[in-house]
């Protein structure tokens, strides 16, 4: 079964391209996933493209920014363990290492010694920290808004509803 993209797809899309030019080579496949995927690739490209050029005023990369929000969405006293901070933010240990060294030496955030437990650590904000991820999620938002007004609120809700049960199929398949 084929899909063709409907009157509402935007022309000139990349992705209704690639859609017809498998039609014409295998009409047999079904290219919805093609459809959905394929644009949700290249959103979240084109979206860390605008995050990384509004965040480097700020100085910092997104993977940076990522870092210090996490940092931020904790609360106070805006303290996680390097491996809350890795789950969080989906990355290794070794490339949790390197932003967190970078932001230290930064001052943006300092490792100290866990105050119960002698063998690990806390990473935490520093003022200068707070302050910088306060003023770059407010861009950072901006940027995404933006990109969001494209779609009536009833439109962004339900694409969110929508993404979430994909995400939760994806991951439940995953395990």
């Amino acid at each position: 079964m084929t899909s063709n993209p409907g009157p509402s797809a935007a022309p000139g899309d990349p992705v209704d391209v690639i859609v017809e030019k498998w039609a014409a080579v295998r009409p047999d496949l079904d290219t919805r996933a093609i459809e959905v995927f394929g644009r949700i690739h290249r959103l979240a490209r084109t979206m860390d493209d605008r995050m990384q050029k509004a965040l480097t005023r700020f100085g910092i990369s997104r993977g940076e920014f990522d870092v210090l929000a996490a940092l931020r969405r904790a609360g106070e006293p805006y303290t996680l363990s390097p491996r809350r901070l890795s789950a969080t933010l989906m990355l290794t240990t070794g490339g949790m290492t390197g932003r967190l060294d970078k932001l230290e030496r930064a001052g943006l955030l300092r490792r100290s010694p866990h105050p119960h437990d002698r063998r690990a650590l806390q990473v935490t904000l520093t003022e200068e920290g707070l302050r910088l991820v306060e003023d770059a999620a407010g861009v950072a938002m901006a940027v995404q808004t933006a990109a969001l007004s494209a779609l009536t609120d009833e439109q962004a809700g339900q694409l969110s509803d929508l993404l979430r049960e994909l995400l939760a199929e994806a991951d439940t398949e995953g395990q």
